[in-house]
């Protein structure tokens, strides 16, 4: 079973602006027989969303 919390925090230093994700995660896997895999790989997809136009 995979358990994840994801944090974001945004940050503006200047006219630059950053983006910090915090993930985290843990997977356990337990069997009484035969073989057992258990990963902590992240898929993390970032996209900027369109800007909103002003209208006058």
């Amino acid at each position: 079973m995979v358990h994840n919390r994801v944090k974001t925090y945004r940050y503006r230093y200047g006219k630059n602006r950053y983006i910090v994700i915090r993930i985290f995660q843990s997977a356990h896997a337990r069997a009484r027989s035969g073989n057992v895999l258990a990963s902590n790989a992240v898929n993390v997809k970032i996209f900027e969303s369109p800007k909103r136009r002003r209208r006058r």
